[in-house]
C-alpha cells in the first residue's frame, strides 16, 4: 500500500527544509523531495554573515545544518525530478521519475535558477569564460581579470568573493547604484581589488575557444568601450541578473502570475486548498535568507492547520513519525562511517574497484587511501591497486587514457564504464557511493521509457565529466552518466577532477563546470538531464 505523508515539501533550499524542521516538529510525517543537494541558491553562497544570531558561516555549512536539524524531526528527504503533479482531490500526487507520492498537503519550495542576459556571446561562451556560480568557477580565474554583471546583492557579494582569485574585479552595473543592502553595497565599493562601473552595459562578448574580448556601453552617454585580454589570455564574465522561477510542473494546477511566480496570501496559501508556496518561488519584495525562512515557517504552520482538519474530515488517525539518525558532514569519520555502512549493506552482490596508479602522480597515495577505508565499510567490496603499466589488459578493458583512475568491476570482472579521476570527496561523494549502488545492487529505480532511452545507444561513447570538488550541480550529471553506463555496455563515463588533471582543463580550455565531453571530441557545459545528455552521444 502507498505510502500516505501528512506533507510532501517540493525544493530544499532554505524555505524548504525550515518548512520540514517546522512540520517535523510538530509530528507531522513529513516528506521533502529534493532535485539537487540541500540548501537552494544559499549552498553556493561563500559566506553568510547577515542572518540573525549567526556571525559568520558558510552557505554550504548552513544548508547541512538544516537538514540535519529536519532530520532530527524525523523528516526523510528523496532525491527526484518531479514531472508533474495533481492538486485537484484532497489527496494531493506528486509524480517523480521513480514513482508517485501522496500527501494531505504539499509546500512548493523549488525557488529560482539564474537568468541569462541574452548578450551576443553568452551562450556561445558559457563554460568557456562565462558562469553565473562563483563558488563552482571562481577558481579558475586565478590570477585573471574578472567581469561581474549585476547591482544587486549577488553581484556585490559575489565581486568581494572573486577577488580571492582574481586580479581585478570590475562590476557592470547599467543602475546608477547598487540595489542590495548599504552594508554590501560598500564591501564592494570599498574593496581595492574591485572597481564597479555604474550605468553601464555588456553589449557582447567573444573570442575563440574561450573568452577574448568584451565591448560595453554607457547607457547614458551612449559612449562604449573594449576590453581585450592581456597577452593573448582569457578573462572571466560572472552574471548575476536575476533569477527566473521554477514553477513550470505546476501550470495548470495553481495560480502563477505573469512573470512565473506563484502567489500567495500572507499565510503562504496558494489558490489551491492544501498547497502552499514559500520562498523565491513566490513574488516578494526582498529575496534573501531570512525571508525564505519566514516563508517556510509560516508554510508549514499553516500547512499543520489544514492537515489537521483533513485528517478529521478523512477519519485519519494520527501515528508517531520515526525519527531519521542525524545527518552529519565529516568525511570518513564514525557518523559518516555508520551512514555509509548502512547504505553499503543493501549490496546484492559483490563489486571489485580497481585503482590504476601511477608513481610520478602524488594523487596516487591518496587515492589508496580513500579505497582502502571505503572498501573496509563492507565485505561486498574489494580494492585491488594496480601500478600503470603493470595489467595492460585490465588498462585495455577500462580503455584508460588518463593516470591515476578508479574503475568499478562487477563480480564476474566485467567492467560497467565507470571511472573517477581524482578522490571523490566533497559533493563527488554522493556520485561514487551511487555508482557502486547501481553496480552492486539494487540500484536506482528507473522507469522502462528510460531505460529504453539509455539503451537506445547503439554505438560506443565516451563521456568525460570534467568537474571541481565544490560544484554542487557536478554530482547529478555524473550519476546520470554513471548509471547509463552501468545499463548500457557500450557507454562510458569518466569523472575528472579538472583542479587535479590541468592537462585535461587546458586542452578543453575548461572554465566552468560541470563540462562533458563526447568521445574526446566535442565538449558541452552546464547541467543537463539524463535524456539531454543522451542525445549527446549522437552529436
Amino acid at each position: 500500500m502507498k505510502e500516505l505523508y501528512d506533507l510532501i515539501i517540493i525544493g530544499s533550499g532554505s524555505a524548504g527544509m525550515t518548512a520540514g524542521i517546522y512540520a517535523g516538529r510538530s509530528k507531522l510525517n513529513t516528506l521533502i523531495i529534493e532535485r539537487d543537494l540541500p540548501g537552494g541558491q544559499i549552498k553556493i553562497t561563500s559566506e553568510v554573515e547577515n542572518y540573525p544570531g549567526i556571525l559568520h558561516t558558510s552557505g554550504a555549512e548552513l544548508s547541512l545544518t538544516m537538514k540535519r536539524q529536519a532530520e532530527n524531526f524525523g523528516v526523510k528527504f528523496h532525491n527526484a525530478v518531479v514531472e508533474s503533479v495533481d492538486f485537484s482531490g484532497e489527496i494531493k500526487k506528486v509524480k517523480t521519475v521513480d514513482g508517485e507520492y501522496e500527501a494531505l498537503a504539499v509546500i512548493i519550495a523549488t525557488g529560482a535558477v539564474p537568468r541569462k542576459i541574452g548578450f551576443p556571446g553568452e551562450e556561445e561562451f558559457r563554460g568557456r569564460g562565462i558562469g553565473y556560480c562563483a563558488t563552482c568557477d571562481g577558481e579558475f580565474f586565478s590570477g585573471m581579470d574578472v567581469f561581474v554583471i549585476g547591482a544587486g546583492f549577488a553581484a556585490a557579494e559575489e565581486s568581494v568573493f572573486l577577488t580571492r582569485y582574481a586580479r581585478k574585479v570590475t562590476v557592470i552595473a547599467r543602475e546608477t547604484e547598487f540595489t542590495c543592502s548599504k552594508s554590501i553595497a560598500d564591501r564592494a565599493l570599498a574593496h581595492p581589488k574591485i572597481e564597479v562601473k555604474f550605468n553601464t552595459e555588456i553589449i557582447e562578448a567573444g573570442g575563440d575557444k574561450v573568452l577574448r574580448y568584451a565591448k560595453f556601453v554607457n547607457n547614458k552617454t551612449g559612449q562604449s568601450w573594449r576590453y581585450d585580454a592581456p597577452d593573448g589570455g582569457t578573462f572571466g564574465i560572472f552574471v548575476f541578473a536575476g533569477y527566473v522561477p521554477q514553477s513550470a510542473e505546476y501550470s495548470g494546477q495553481v495560480r502563477i502570475d505573469e512573470q512565473g511566480y506563484i502567489p500567495t496570501d500572507e499565510n503562504m496559501r496558494t489558490n489551491v486548498d492544501g498547497v502552499y508556496a514559500a520562498g523565491d518561488i513566490r513574488p516578494k519584495l526582498l529575496r534573501q535568507l531570512v525571508t525564505a525562512v519566514s516563508d517556510g515557517a509560516i508554510a508549514a504552520t499553516s500547512a499543520e492547520k489544514y492537515i489537521v482538519k483533513v485528517k478529521e474530515k478523512l477519519g485519519i488517525k494520527n501515528e508517531e513519525t520515526e525519527k531519521s539518525p542525524p545527518y552529519i558532514e565529516s568525511f570518513f569519520d564514525d557518523e559518516m562511517r555508520r551512514q555509509l555502512s548502512a547504505v553499503l549493506e543493501k549490496l546484492e552482490t559483490k563489486i571489485e574497484i580497481v585503482a590504476v596508479l601511477d608513481k610520478d602522480n602524488p594523487l596516487s597515495a591518496e587515492i589508496k587511501g580513500f579505497l582502502s577505508e571505503f572498501s573496509s565499510l563492507s565485505d561486498k567490496i574489494t580494492a585491488s591497486f594496480l601500478q600503470k603499466g603493470e595489467n595492460p589488459e585490465k588498462e585495455a578493458k577500462m580503455n584508460v587514457s588518463i593516470f591515476p583512475t578508479i574503475g568499478i568491476f562487477t563480480e564476474n570482472g566485467d567492467y560497467t564504464g565507470v571511472q573517477f579521476h581524482g578522490v571523490p570527496g566533497g559533493h563527488e561523494i554522493n556520485s561514487f557511493v551511487l555508482a557502486v549502488y547501481n553496480a552492486a545492487g539494487p540500484g536506482q529505480k528507473i522507469t522502462a521509457e528510460t531505460l529504453e532511452k539509455i539503451l537506445s545507444v547503439k554505438q560506443k561513447v565516451n563521456f568525460k565529466i570534467g568537474v571541481s570538488l565544490s560544484c554542487t550541480l557536478c554530482p547529478d550529471v555524473v550519476s546520470a552518466l554513471q548509471l547509463a553506463a552501468i545499463k548500457n555496455p557500450l557507454i562510458e563515463a569518466e569523472m575528472i577532477d579538472v583542479t587535479k588533471f590541468p592537462d585535461f582543463k587546458n586542452k578543453y580550455s575548461i572554465l566552468s563546470v560541470p563540462a562533458v565531453v563526447v568521445n574526446d571530441e566535442k565538449i558541452y557545459f552546464g547541467k543537463k538531464s539524463l535524456e539531454e545528455l543522451l542525445t549527446l552521444a549522437g552529436k
